[in-house]
Order: structure tokens, then sequence, then C-alpha cells
């Protein structure tokens, strides 16, 4: 028997929802490495590991406010003074039987054992008493949280304000980043308004509002949102194809179907772009659309309707940025499900979900066009089509 080999066209069509996420994420080659100071760097990502450059703690520092001991007590106080944080007078020593007031992240004198807290202790002119429950109490000694050279997070974490305090700590003064990837978004339909109250036949648009805050919780950054009409009919190719604004990502709204205004789908062809994914198994959101230019900027089609266009942004936007990052795709959490939600089959469902921590409840309000449910919700869930009330599905949370 022969056996046919598939049409390589065929192959980006109709893609499983969760295929749809790996292509989206393995597409593109990650940005090019920047190197920023650490105030420049929050929310960009980092390229290779960060690594301490120091131990830390780097010496033996007091972890208590208190004395500094050496040998069993009582102790008699030391002649060389108070040692404060700051003070770098590493060559001070103790020997057994002596005692020195210390503060709390000050460098511990060489021969002491451990801290007895303030709190604990009973002076009496010269001497201090008190219990030590144990050797190196209150005491941090060098590298017991890393040594030096040890790889504290790994290239593609996000630079959070805890990742700028630990690199701060490690001794770094900038960091090698991957840039938020530059997007560009072009909403398209004659029939949009974009102030007021629309009259009959025409409709506010909701996705100039709706994508800019989106991608830049997703890690990108918005350099343009542009409308572009139906008509002349290649205004939108003029419009993807201009090279007056420097991007990465171009995301088109609407014009993702095969109606005689949708112009996104035949572009591509037309330009010599690379095909990745060409509509997903999904409701809502089907017709949508990744591709890359020829000169490696990306197109994104998103349908026109916002819960359509919100649920395509998670599926082919959310994992290309990702990508483009050099982060890994989210694992998305697997929760129990319950709620009136009908299975679709042969695709996956997107729903807008209430969740407590342990099971996640379906909210109505989630047609193609309304954005209730979503405003409401913590989450959407990704209902496959053999789900059953109340099995665990996967819950794409809000920046995943």
């Amino acid at each position: 028997m022969t056996v046919l080999a598939a049409d390589p066209a065929t192959l980006c069509r109709d893609v499983p929802w969760s295929r749809a996420r790996e292509l989206a994420h393995t597409a593109p080659t990650p940005l090019p490495t920047r190197r920023v100071p650490l105030t420049r760097a929050a929310g960009l990502t980092l390229a290779e590991d960060l690594c301490a450059r120091h131990p830390l703690p780097a010496f033996d520092t007091a972890a208590m406010d208190g004395y500094a001991v050496a040998g069993p007590g009582p102790w008699r106080l030391s002649a060389f003074g108070a040692v404060r944080a700051g003070a770098v007078e590493g060559h001070r020593e103790l020997v057994e039987g002596e005692a020195v007031e210390i503060s709390t992240g000050a460098l511990v004198p060489r021969g002491a054992e451990a801290v007895l807290p303030l709190e604990h202790a009973v002076r009496a002119g010269a001497v201090v008493h008190g219990p030590v429950a144990a050797f190196g109490k209150h005491i941090r000694r060098a590298g017991e949280d890393a040594l030096a050279g040890t790889c504290l997070a790994p290239a593609g974490t996000p630079a959070g304000p805890a990742l700028l305090g630990l690199a701060a700590a490690c001794g770094h003064d900038t960091l090698p980043v991957r840039p938020r990837p530059r997007v560009r978004i072009l909403v398209s339909g004659d029939e949009l308004i974009h102030s007021g109250r629309p009259a009959p036949g025409q409709v506010r648009d909701a996705l100039g509002p709706l994508l800019p805050p989106l991608v830049h919780t997703l890690g990108g950054e918005v350099t343009d949102v542009h409308a572009v009409p139906d008509h002349p009919a290649g205004a939108l190719a003029t419009a993807v194809l201009s090279r007056s604004y420097d991007t990465d990502v171009i995301v088109v709204t609407g014009s993702t179907s095969v109606g005689a205004t949708d112009q996104l789908r035949r572009l591509p062809d037309d330009h010599g772009a690379r095909w990745v994914v060409d509509t997903v198994a999904v409701r809502p959101g089907h017709p949508q659309l990744l591709a890359q230019l020829p000169d490696h900027r990306w197109i994104v089609g998103l349908p026109g309707n916002p819960y359509a266009a919100l649920a395509a942004a998670h599926t082919l936007l959310a994992p290309l940025l990702a990508g483009l990052t050099g982060r890994s795709l989210p694992a998305l959490p697997r929760i129990p499900l319950t709620g009136a939600v009908r299975p679709v089959p042969g695709r996956t469902r997107l729903v807008p979900v209430t969740w407590d921590g342990a099971t996640a409840r379906a909210l109505g309000g989630h047609g193609s066009a309304f954005l209730h449910g979503a405003a409401l919700a913590d989450a959407l869930a990704a209902v496959p089509p053999e789900w059953r009330p109340g099995e665990p599905v996967p819950l794409i949370l809000p920046g995943a």
C-alpha cells in the first residue's frame, strides 16, 4: 500500500489547541541579548543564568542584636568594644570566656561560637550571663545561603523585584536580558468607532483598549495602535508591510476569516511569509493565524470579536512573546471544573472561570463578542472535547 505524504500546507491548519501553543512558542528565535543596569531590568527576562559572584553571606554575620561569645559563660566583655554593622575590623578575635556586643548584620569576630540575643542576656558590669542554645546559634556563616558561583536563577527567568534584589546582593550591577518584543496592533474594520456610543451599523472598538495592557502583561511592549479600514482593499497590506515602525510582532484584529473583506488571510501567501498556524481547533477563536514575513517580523491574526480575540491571544500571542523573550512555555495547572459547560466535538473550548484555589467554576457571558464573563474571571479554562463534569482542565492564568 502506498502512503501519501501529508501536504505541508495542511499541517498548520485547524491545529489542536495545545499544539498551537507549542508551535507558537518554538517558532521564534529569542531576541538578541542586551546588558542593562538593574534599574532598567524590571520586567525583562534573564538571557543568562544568574550566579553568585561571592558567597552569601559574604562573611560570618550576626543574625541577632546581642553578644558574640566564645566558650561557655559567663563571659567577660572584650576590651575592643562593640562591633557594629558596616565595621570591617575582621582582625578582631575573641578568646574563650570573652564576649563582645554585636549588632545584627555585623561581622562576627574570629573565635566567636554563638550570639547571645540581647533580650536573653544579663549584664553585670563587665560580665555577661545568659543561655546559649547551641554552638553557632544566631550566626549566619559565610556561604550558608549560596557559595560563590552558585546558579540562583536560570536563563528565561523574569526579572521581578525579588530577582533584582537578589542580583544586587550577589554583586551584580547589570544583567544580560532579552528585551520586551515590540508589538504593533492593527485594529481592522469599517464598522468600528473608537469613542462614544455606536449608531446602528457601528460597533465600538473593544480591542484597542484591551490589547495593549494584555501585551504588557504577557511581556511585550506596544509601539502603536492603529485603526485600519476594510476599504480600500490594500489598506491592511500597506499597514502590515510598512517599515515605518520598528516592531517584532504585528497583531491584526479581524480580517482572519474567508469573507470578502478579510484581507489578512491572503497576505502571507502573497508576500512569501512562512506559515506556522492557520486556524486552531478551538472555540471561540478558530480563525486565528501565525506567520513570519521574510523580514523576520511576525504576524498574529486574531478574530475581530472581542472574546474570541482574547482567547486567540492566549493561544498564539502569549506563547510567541514567551518564545521571543526566551521564557519557557508556562505549564498550566489542571483544576477540577464545575458549572454549565458544553464540550465541543473536535475542539477545545475556552471558557472564563472563577477559581478558589481548589475548584474552578464556569461563568456565563462569554459569547464570541461578549467580554462580561472574561471581565469577572480569575482564569480561562481550556475544556477538551472529551471533558466530563468535574474533571480537571488546564487553566490559563493572568500573564500565562
